[in-house]
């Protein structure tokens, strides 16, 4: 039975001559003539999508690169402890990662279009499903590569490992001068080169590809301890990235559940969040529609972030006013802002009718200690006609008393409303009697 499961899962079978294969991937490596030009010219179609903000067009773009070739030629020469192909290969990926620079960097510094996309921000930061997708990707490409029949895995190889867009947006940074945008996007598209070298180096191992015998003993022991090391100091610091941003991913699942259970389960509008996991300790900054909290409401919370196992991590709630409208305005203008338009309008609604809403009850128990011989009142809004193409909304106070309030007093009850209820003008009329 195990016999016929290894049997069935076998890669040798259906596998291309060794030496086809070798010869397929040295001839991909190059960066000279066409692919050159195929390269730059792949390297604005994806600068143009990244600007415009369209999939579509990145993906085009994706399809018609040619830098898999290098990556995978420095795989197959770790595998075979052919230094000259590493050489080789690493020398036209650095050739075709430069050119890629100049040509996105020369595009987006031309470009009058210098916003930045949501296409953009996806490329400044990896995460731990960048990492798998390159590892995974690059397995199925060079499983692809080493078969008889080629079949269509190597287009959604080039898609899915996105080379380009990365190099695109590290060319974006650069153009704008953000240093950040830069060292993020070439920190991403570094780790997928070396993740699908990996994967490469893998397979070939398993083929069990020839290592390539030097004349020289000597230097074929040097040769093999130098890239045996090469793969070693590629490998180690990428479990620790992988590590790294697994341990990432599980701490922000673990917040979106605590802000998910604590906030929006209980109906409470987020209008900005901001999770930073990279302070000591770390930062968990929200600002919210209507709801406010006291000092000791928000130590709570913070006390609580030790149920859901969330150490090392303070939450800072915004409450001022000029700083929400602020996060309002950067959130829109970002296109981050996870705030819906019928949210925003609601709060408008409310806000509008609080403003026309008058508790007359408690104006009434007010008015008396000031004017005791004010018996009941009724205060609203009424509309004046200014003329045929105007009109005007004031509020309008109804008293009842038995004596008729003075003019002064009427004035004064009049400025002392103007106060109280924040208006400009308030009319006051006393309640006729049958």
């Amino acid at each position: 039975m195990l016999h016929k499961i290894l049997k069935f899962t076998d890669l040798h079978s259906g596998e291309e001559d060794k030496k086809k294969v070798l010869e397929n991937v040295k001839s991909n490596i190059s960066f000279r003539g066409s692919n050159l030009w195929i390269l730059a010219c792949a390297i604005v179609v994806a600068s143009i999508g990244l600007n415009v903000n369209s999939t579509a067009v990145i993906i085009g773009a994706m399809l018609i690169s040619p830098l898999m070739g290098p990556i995978i030629g420095a795989g197959f020469g770790l595998g075979m402890y052919d230094s000259e192909l590493v050489k080789k290969a690493l020398k036209n990926l650095l050739i075709a990662t430069i050119v890629s620079l100049v040509v996105s960097t020369t595009y987006f510094y031309l470009s009058p279009f210098k916003e930045t996309q949501s296409e953009l921000l996806a490329r400044t930061s990896p995460n731990i499903y960048d990492l798998l997708i390159a590892f995974f990707g690059g397995l199925v490409g060079v499983i692809a590569i080493t078969r008889v029949e080629k079949g269509n895995p190597i287009p959604g190889v080039a898609i899915a490992t996105a080379l380009m867009p990365p190099l695109c947006t590290a060319g974006y940074g650069l153009a704008i001068g953000n240093l950040k945008f830069f060292l993020g996007a070439l920190f991403l598209y570094t780790i997928n080169c070396v993740f699908i070298c990996i994967s490469t180096f893998l397979i070939v191992k398993y083929l069990k590809y020839p290592a390539v015998k030097q004349v020289d003993v000597k230097r074929q022991k040097q040769i093999k301890y130098g890239i045996s090391a090469l793969t070693l100091a590629l490998m180690l610091p990428s479990i620790f990235f992988a590590y790294t941003l697994f341990d990432e991913k599980k701490t922000s699942q673990k917040i979106n559940l605590f802000i998910e259970n604590e906030f929006t389960n209980k109906g409470y509008t987020i209008l900005y969040k901001n999770i930073n996991l990279n302070t000591s300790p770390k930062k968990i900054e929200l600002a919210f529609l209507r709801q406010k909290f006291n000092t000791n409401e928000i130590k709570s919370l913070n006390k609580s972030l030790n149920n859901y196992q969330i150490e090392n991590t303070e939450l800072h709630i915004k409450q001022d006013t000029i700083d929400i409208k602020k996060y309002i305005i950067d959130q829109i203008q970002s296109g981050k802002t996870n705030l819906d338009t019928k949210d925003i309008t609601i709060n408008q609604l409310k806000n509008e009718i609080a403003s026309n809403t008058y508790n007359n009850k408690e104006l009434l128990e007010e008015i008396k200690i000031i004017f005791p011989q004010v018996e009941n009142i009724s205060i609203s809004n009424h509309s004046f006609i200014k003329n045929k193409d105007s009109a005007y909304v004031r509020p309008v106070l109804i008293y009842d008393s038995k004596t008729n309030l003075t003019d002064e007093s009427k004035q004064k009850l009049k400025l002392w409303l103007q106060k109280r209820l924040s208006k400009d003008k308030i009319e006051i009329y006393k309640q006729e009697t049958n």
